[in-house]
């Protein structure tokens, strides 16, 4: 029998209060960071016009890595030296919040790993290109919303592959993104979420909403109005799936290594809360 998910928290400051006060797992204080790293990616796939580029910023725990993506270059150069070796209570109180997110996310990931007996349900992503691998994984994450065709999906974090594959099902996505601009077919990209939820049946959010710190209020929405959120975590994949129930109907949690890394098979994980039944 899968168990069922954890307890969910009010919110990230919440979590990582309940973290330093070892409500979660083994005291933080007694524990240290081993390796921390950037991965910094530019991407331009065969049969795009547009390109883009990711920086994350990891930290290794134990058996563990957790992850936080940041904007290209936003991290002062210092940040990967000071963390490496630092105690994880240092880093839970960091006053860089994307440091915060990616020493709860290695915390978490160590004391929980994505398994079924943390509510985990594995996904597994073909082998391909990379554009090939990205459409899958848009697959495994449209397949965690529930609405029917016709709805119409906030998508906050935008990534042409998932909106395409909105598209296919018949669902009107609603690119989101603080860098505004375009989507790949010339689709205006709306900076504002908070302007445009109340016209959406659901919201489809990045994990990256942690660590920029717009992801509270999405959660506040959602529970208030009873709106499905559905985050797609690279960002925090081990964070947002303590949210279930608590406003964040389902998780397509995807640890480091992510799918755009390696042309090889992989794994993602699927996390529903507990009235949208057990993983």
């Amino acid at each position: 029998m899968t168990a069922a998910p954890p307890t969910a928290a009010p919110a990230f400051d919440g979590l990582v209060a309940r973290a330093l006060a070892g409500e979660l797992g083994p005291d933080p204080r007694r524990q240290r960071t081993t390796v921390a790293f950037t991965t910094s990616q530019a991407v331009r796939h065969d049969g795009r016009r547009g390109g883009y580029r990711n920086e994350v910023l990891s930290l290794r725990l134990g058996r563990a890595t957790g992850s936080c993506a940041v904007e290209p270059g936003a991290l002062p150069a210092a940040t990967v030296t000071d963390c490496a070796g630092a105690a994880l209570a240092d880093l839970l109180g960091h006053p860089l919040l994307p440091v915060r997110v990616a020493a709860l996310d290695a915390y978490l990931m160590d004391t929980a790993p994505h398994t079924p007996a943390h509510g985990a349900r594995p996904v597994a992503l073909p082998g391909g290109t990379s554009l090939e691998r990205s459409r899958a994984r848009a697959r495994a994450v449209v397949d965690l919303l529930d609405q029917p065709p016709g709805s119409t999906v906030l998508v906050v974090g935008v990534v042409n592959s998932l909106l395409a594959e909105l598209r296919a099902r018949g669902l009107t996505g609603v690119p989101c993104d603080l860098k505004g601009g375009t989507t790949e077919w010339g689709e205006p990209v709306v900076t504002d979420a908070a302007a445009h939820l109340d016209r959406c049946d659901a919201v489809l959010a990045s994990g990256m909403t942690l660590g920029n710190g717009t992801f509270d209020p999405l959660l506040r929405h959602a529970r208030e109005h009873g709106r499905e959120l559905v985050m797609f975590a690279q960002t925090g994949s081990a964070v947002l799936p303590r949210f279930l129930g608590a406003g964040v109907s389902a998780v397509c949690a995807e640890p480091y290594p992510f799918f755009w890394l390696d042309g090889g098979p992989g794994t993602v994980h699927h996390y529903r809360a507990a009235h949208g039944g057990t993983p």
